[in-house]
This record gives C-alpha cells, sequence and structure tokens, in this order.
C-alpha cells in the first residue's frame, strides 16, 4: 500500500495592514479630510510618518490651505483704561481639536511682564501669522508673544530719532508684525510716524536688536491744520493703507522697500462718513469692504478692460434679513468693520447712541459661500483685534525638525 503524504502546511496569513504601512501619498489624501488646522497639527505631531507627509510636500500644505483656511480661535479686546486685554474664544462644538487647541494656549497672556498692581498698561497693536504685538505705554515697551507656543520676545520703544525734523507734533501712526516667509519663525516690527504733511517708517529687527530708522517721505497735501490727516492703518500682504480723513487717496507704505506712495479710493466713496477698511479677500486679493446701512459692499483692486488698475466693486451682501431673522432691532444700529482676513469679513453691530454699554453682535462673512456666522455677544470695547492661527513652522520647515 503506498505511503499517504501529508499536505503542505498552509501559508502565514498576510501581515496586517495599518494605517502605517500606507504611502505618504495615501495620508496625505486622509490629511486633506480632517476638519480643520488644529486637527492636521494634532495629527502630524503624534508620529515621524505623519510629519514627515506633512512636511515633505509644499503641494499639499497649499491644497490644505485653501481648503481649510487658518481658522479664527477668538478676538482680542482692550477694554477702557490700563488693564491687560481680554480674549473672547471661539467655541466649535463639532471640532474637538479646534476647543483643545483654544484651551491649550496662554490666551490670558501671562507670560507677559507685569508689576504688582492692577494696571500693567498693555494694549493690542498687531495680531498677524500667530503673533500679538503689544505695547505697554508705562514702561514704553513692546512685547511679541504668540499664545500657541508661549514664546516671547520684549523690544524696546523706537528711539526718538523716529520723530526729528518733524514739521509739526509728530503722531504714531501704528506698529505690525512682518513675519519670516521661510517658515523660520522669525520676525521684525515696523513703526510709523507723521506730523502734518509726511510719514515716516522704522523696523525693528530681532537680529541686530536695533531700530533702522527711514527717511521721512515727500510732502503731501493733507487738511490744513489737521494733523490728524491720516485714519487707523490696515496690513494687507506687505502693504500698509492709511486712509486719508477728507481726500479720496490713501497713503501706502511698502514694508519690503520702505517707501510710501498714494493710491485712489473709489470715487464714490469721497467725502463719505464710512467707516470702509482695506482688507485681504481669498488668495490675497486687495479689497476694500464699506457697510452701508445693512449692506456689506466690496471692492477689488484690478485691472479693467483697458488694462488698468483701479478700484471696482464687486459685490454687495444684503444683511438686512439676517439681522431680521435673529431678532435684532435695526433702530440707531451700526455695522462696524473689525477686519477682513482671507475672504472671511469680520464685523460688529453698535448702536449709535451708548454702543460702549449696549450689547453687539460679532459675526463673520465669508465672502465666497455668502454665509453669515454669530461668534458671540458682548458690549463692544474701543478696539478689537482677531487672532487667526498660523500655520506651524515645525509643520514646514525641514530644518527645524530633522
Amino acid at each position: 500500500m503506498a505511503s499517504q503524504q501529508s499536505p503542505p502546511p498552509p501559508p502565514p496569513p498576510p501581515a496586517a495592514t495599518t494605517v502605517m504601512d500606507l504611502g505618504n501619498d495615501l495620508l496625505r489624501e486622509i490629511f486633506l479630510r480632517l476638519p480643520s488646522l488644529p486637527s492636521l497639527v494634532r495629527a502630524a505631531l503624534s508620529c515621524r510618518t505623519f510629519l514627515h507627509a506633512v512636511r515633505s510636500s509644499p503641494a499639499f500644505r497649499r491644497s490644505f490651505s485653501a481648503a481649510r483656511p487658518p481658522p479664527l480661535l477668538g478676538l482680542f479686546f482692550d477694554p477702557d483704561g490700563p488693564a491687560i486685554p481680554t480674549f473672547a474664544p471661539l467655541r466649535r462644538r463639532y471640532d474637538s481639536d479646534h476647543t483643545a487647541a483654544v484651551r491649550g494656549a496662554d490666551f490670558f497672556l501671562t507670560c507677559l511682564p507685569d508689576e504688582d498692581d492692577a494696571s500693567p498698561g498693555w494694549v493690542v497693536r498687531d495680531c498677524r501669522d500667530g503673533y500679538v504685538l503689544l505695547h505697554n505705554f508705562s514702561s514704553e515697551q513692546f512685547a511679541v508673544y504668540n499664545p500657541l507656543n508661549r514664546a516671547l520676545d520684549l523690544i524696546p520703544h523706537p528711539p526718538n530719532q523716529l520723530f526729528d525734523d518733524s514739521h509739526g507734533d509728530a503722531t504714531y501712526l501704528e506698529c505690525y508684525i512682518l513675519s519670516s516667509k521661510e517658515g523660520d519663525g522669525t520676525f521684525r516690527v515696523v513703526a510709523a510716524c507723521h506730523d502734518e504733511s509726511r510719514a515716516r517708517a522704522a523696523v525693528f529687527s530681532p537680529g541686530s536688536r536695533e531700530w533702522q530708522i527711514f527717511p521721512w517721505s515727500e510732502p503731501v497735501t493733507p487738511h490744513p491744520e489737521d494733523k490728524y490727516w491720516l485714519k487707523t492703518a490696515t496690513m494687507v500682504n506687505g502693504f500698509i493703507y492709511w486712509i486719508h480723513t477728507n481726500a479720496a487717496y490713501m497713503l501706502v507704505l511698502n514694508t519690503a522697500t520702505l517707501q510710501f506712495f498714494q493710491m485712489d479710493l473709489p470715487p464714490c466713496l469721497e467725502g463719505q462718513d464710512y467707516l470702509f477698511q482695506v482688507g485681504e479677500a481669498k488668495d490675497g486679493k486687495l479689497c476694500l469692504v464699506c457697510p452701508i446701512d445693512f449692506d456689506l459692499r466690496v471692492w477689488f483692486w484690478r485691472s479693467d478692460d483697458d488694462g488698468i488698475e483701479r478700484w471696482m466693486l464687486d459685490q454687495s451682501f444684503q444683511l438686512e434679513s439676517f439681522f431680521e431673522s435673529i431678532k435684532c432691532t435695526m433702530e440707531h444700529v451700526e455695522l462696524y468693520i473689525v477686519d477682513t482676513i482671507n475672504g472671511f469679513v469680520y464685523f460688529s453691530t453698535g448702536e449709535t447712541f451708548n454702543s460702549a454699554d449696549s450689547p453687539s453682535w460679532f459675526l463673520s462673512l465669508c465672502m465666497e459661500t455668502v454665509q453669515v456666522d454669530k461668534l458671540f455677544q458682548k458690549p463692544l470695547d474701543s478696539h478689537v483685534v482677531p487672532y487667526i492661527m498660523a500655520w506651524p513652522p515645525s509643520l514646514e520647515d525641514n530644518k527645524a525638525h530633522p
């Protein structure tokens, strides 16, 4: 009888495939479906494989930023009198990572130097690329602070030479943060002052720890005997825009060249007492937003059919029905533009009388989807600055984390 051979043993089962076995392309496809930048940061920092997938692809970072713009985490308010700025966080119940980012940051600004009294005197000058620029009037000191990683840099006050050769009483315009485009976490600070006919700028570099003062601009023709001929400024893509109080143009500072020039306003706004403001539309396009009654009208700076660049009315968002839906009493109510960043208009309501004592709605409008979101309701303080979460350098700078 022939011997019976036993069957060969079955092959071993294939090893289980985990998310760690996926290639970078598949990982990035998964990451594109995350709800927000805080979710991406949390996922990328969970292991080296995920971090490499994010940092190794500038195209992915551009795609994610286009689909999920850096989120608004809240707004800073400068209360009346010398006090620490307050922060009103934006709550996102559907996004636990967003909420965790707000909870984990130091929006109470506890790392700022303080005296043993109740009046430290810090006010917010600018919020940009994750930094908060603050000014202390009593100590004549500036501070650049990142609430997310608690990095603090103290900066001396600009020297008195900034005001030398003034034609009259020189007045501060604004101070702004100029963050590096290299993703290395470095920055500069630009300050500007003006007299009755000219303006000049100074730049502080943390590397040299010194202020560099630039020459006065060529004289312009402001309103006679009015040293306050410029309104509060706005910086968009490295250009600072000051709206003239009476004439139909703006004074503009190119922070790359530190040169001033003039730029026309829409003729229909000349002489009007509208509280319009320059801002940043999606993809960094320059826009101008003006509240007229309960409409938000938006102009874009672009070329016309003849190739001449000028302001062109693009959109008009009618919001009266929205305020009726939230039962907002519209009698003696105005709209105030807070800022326009990456295509989102942040604005508030305020009563024409006693607005500081009355609750105001703080809202956002997406110019692309025409969606209006209620952020929160609180009394309208004198100075409001949005804080937008920045793309962390650790997710894009390969030198930061080998």
